[in-house]
């Protein structure tokens, strides 16, 4: 009885890796396929136009509110600690540097996980579990081509755009808060800033985003349009719901995973 208490934990343990592995495998052939579509023309203009505007227009108040509040509290939080040290003159610094290098492509791509990416996923789901995905493919008509391509352009364009319209709208909600509330002064802000936000610090954030941005999707679309070869997997409403959750928790989970990764290779 011991070894078998023992041994079921470790199949369980093996089982559960393997099936792991069999779901990363799936995802990368998954991705490099739908990738292989930036080479075949012409691209359906139309249909990539359709996902940036969902993607990123319909993000922008979002974005912009999320980014002024955020900017809002860096600044309030950052003025309570270099008042105690006489650097207050610094606030700038320090609010563009952790908008620029972490807050705002951080922010923005679990903000699109949760607004664009859920439902991204829960749309390919549920024409997984209709059969119209099956339905393209009766009629000779590539899904990856016609579903998943537009919708990785225009993730693509739209995280890095709305990183910056983060980043920009964050920069003057510092400034209210600093300059408008405490009185720092406006030159002392915005020249702090100029001084120590260099061009690495700007590519480390534009780099962050575009890696995002390729996280986002490829987590969100592969989940949903993938569904039917999980183990287990229940169709219909609740099998939605479940790997939309599966698709919001990992693709959140790889982004900080991968923002430790690069800030650690970029600084």
């Amino acid at each position: 009885m011991r070894m078998m208490g023992v041994r079921l934990p470790l199949i369980s343990l093996g089982q559960t890796s393997l099936a792991a592995l069999e779901e990363l495998g799936r995802m990368g052939i998954f991705f490099a396929v739908a990738m292989r579509q930036i080479f075949a023309r012409p691209w359906e203009l139309r249909l990539i136009l359709q996902q940036i505007r969902f993607v990123g227009a319909r993000s922008v108040v979002v974005i912009a509110v999320a980014g002024a509040f955020v900017g809002m509290v860096v600044a309030l939080q950052f003025y309570d600690t270099l008042v105690r040290f006489g650097s207050v003159s610094m606030l700038g610094s320090a609010v563009g540097l952790s908008l620029v290098r972490e807050l705002g492509p951080v922010l923005t791509a679990l903000i699109i996980i949760g607004r664009a990416g859920s439902a991204t996923c829960a749309e390919i789901g549920i024409m997984r579990t209709d059969n119209q995905i099956d339905a393209l493919e009766c009629m000779a008509v590539d899904p990856y081509r016609y579903l998943l391509f537009p919708r990785f352009i225009a993730f693509l364009v739209a995280v890095p755009l709305l990183t910056a319209i983060f980043n920009v709208i964050g920069i003057f909600g510092g400034w209210f808060v600093g300059v408008a509330i405490f009185k720092v002064s406006q030159g002392a802000y915005f020249q702090s800033m100029a001084d120590t936000v260099l061009v690495s610090d700007l590519s480390m954030g534009v780099t962050k985003s575009i890696v995002f941005s390729v996280l986002i999707v490829w987590i969100c679309t592969g989940k949903g349009f993938l569904m039917h070869l999980n183990q287990g997997m229940v169709f219909g409403a609740e099998g939605v719901s479940r790997v939309t959750t599966d698709a919001v928790v990992v693709a959140s989970i790889s982004i900080l995973f991968a923002d430790y990764i690069i800030s650690a290779l970029m600084l």
